[in-house]
């Protein structure tokens, strides 16, 4: 064999192979102890971490005990060949890509290395950019099979408008933005809580932008959109069989989250047979696939949400204590939209420009006579049925006759559209000690409506 020269090997940049390179680990698998150190020198400089094993039996254990992103094998080893132990560790749980190297390229083995789903194939005699370019094709591979799986399990359940940022300037926002700035550099679990429609999902999302690993995946699971059995595969993973018998492996969301955020949206009705399974992933940062015979190491940070009182659901025995009392190390309570009128203004503008791109439709105006008297209104249904309101608004035309600017009442019945608009106004102005211009920013409208509508009633 022709083995790079060592000045040759560090001619190479740590770029030229891609920067997954980088993060990677590697299993050399050779009975050869010139070809372990050989690999093992020209990979030193690139990837994260070479190991080496002298036979199958010192690979297994190895494997057991570390997760390997790529396994370099020799197919000619004493005692069993690479493909066949490869083909008995799939069954047992076998997560990395393999590359094969070999002198005999014969058509057999070829066919037999497709099906036991070897990665690469890489001839002997090769080159030290051959096998850099073949690891560097592996984890690229790997890398693109996470993003599409991703992609897809996002557009499955996905809201547009939970891609946004935390909109709006009232004190209870405020304080939360000060408190997601907090908790950013740390990997503590959060747990937000709130009704529905609070926007606890725009929360986490935020929080996972603000912090060092903004770069990788944030994934939101829905705990009660899915099945019990369906949701422990597919957070966990399974290692199955084909009619052929061979084993096929299907990775979880929580492995496909690695270095990201995993976001638990209404924990309250995770299964209690899938609580106790992630009580453990959460204490030990380790996951073992459906099927599996080992485990996985991982790296993710978890976000919870919840509208319900989980303390109540650990009372009634259908939550687990000790999985409650984990999650609820720092809890973020996201406020009513009742409670933040302020912010309306902020967020109607908002969804009338995303949603009139969306839709194709014109933008409505947002007057001041609209705004009072969406501000007038309870929002039980929070940011959500404002989204919703807005929506139907654009598609109609105008607002709906109780929101509309035309929209014309008789102060004298108690309940008319101006009468309620006229007590939440003053009531606000009473609470603010008649400043009008702090009534103005809490009521989100400018300090002119506030004078005009005063005039108006003569106050």
């Amino acid at each position: 064999m022709n083995k790079t020269s060592p000045s040759r090997r560090t001619a190479f940049s740590a770029t030229d192979f891609g920067s997954n390179l980088s993060v990677t680990s590697v299993l050399i698998v050779d009975d050869e102890p010139g070809m372990r150190n050989f690999l093992s020198k020209i990979l030193a400089p690139y990837c994260k971490r070479v190991s080496q094993a002298a036979s199958v039996d010192a690979a297994a254990k190895l494997l057991d005990e570390n997760h390997f992103d790529v396994v370099i094998i020799d197919n000619i080893m004493p005692h069993q060949n690479g493909l066949d132990w490869l083909k008995e560790q799939r069954k047992l749980g076998f997560f990395a890509d393999a590359i094969l190297i070999t002198a005999f390229a014969d058509l057999d083995t070829a066919i037999q290395a497709l099906r036991v789903g070897v990665a690469d194939f890489v001839l002997k005699p090769f080159r030290s950019n051959q096998i850099l370019n073949a690891i560097a094709r592996c984890v690229d591979r790997q890398e693109l099979r996470r993003e599409n799986y991703l992609l897809k399990h996002e557009l499955a359940v996905e809201n547009m408008f939970v891609r946004g940022r935390l909109i709006g300037r009232s004190e209870e926002i405020s304080d939360i933005r000060d408190t997601l700035a907090r908790l950013a550099p740390v990997q503590t679990s959060v747990l937000f809580t709130g009704a529905s429609g609070t926007g606890k999902e725009v929360a986490a999302r935020t929080l996972h932008s603000l912090s060092p690993n903004s770069d990788k995946p944030f994934v939101p699971v829905n705990c009660a959109a899915i099945s019990a059995e369906a949701l422990a595969n597919e957070l966990f993973g399974q290692i199955t069989h084909n009619a052929d018998g061979q084993a096929v492996h299907q990775d979880g969301l929580l492995f496909h989250a690695r270095g990201g955020t995993l976001f638990l949206d209404e924990i309250a009705e995770l299964p209690m047979a899938v609580q106790g399974a992630l009580l453990r992933v959460i204490e030990e940062m380790r996951i073992r696939p459906i099927g599996s015979m080992r485990e996985v190491p991982l790296n993710l940070r978890f976000m919870f949400a919840t509208n319900v009182d989980l303390q109540k659901r650990v009372d009634a025995g259908t939550f687990r204590a000790d999985l409650y009392h984990r999650i609820n190390v720092i809890q973020v309570e996201m406020p009513s939209l009742i409670k933040r009128k302020g912010d309306i203004f902020e967020l109607s503008e908002m969804f009338i420009k995303i949603l009139s791109d969306s839709l194709g439709m014109t933008p409505l105006p947002l007057t001041e006579g609209v705004l009072l008297k969406l501000c007038c209104y309870d929002w039980p249904g929070n940011v959500r049925e404002l989204r919703n309101l807005i929506e139907r608004a654009l598609i109609d035309g105008e607002f709906p006759p109780e929101f509309n600017d035309a929209a014309q009442s008789e102060v004298g019945l108690p309940d008319s559209l101006e009468a309620v608009e006229r007590r939440h106004i003053l009531t606000i102005l009473k609470e603010c000690n008649g400043n009008r211009a702090e009534a103005a920013r809490r009521l989100g409208v400018s300090r002119k409506t506030i004078d005009r509508k005063c005039a108006m009633w003569e106050i």
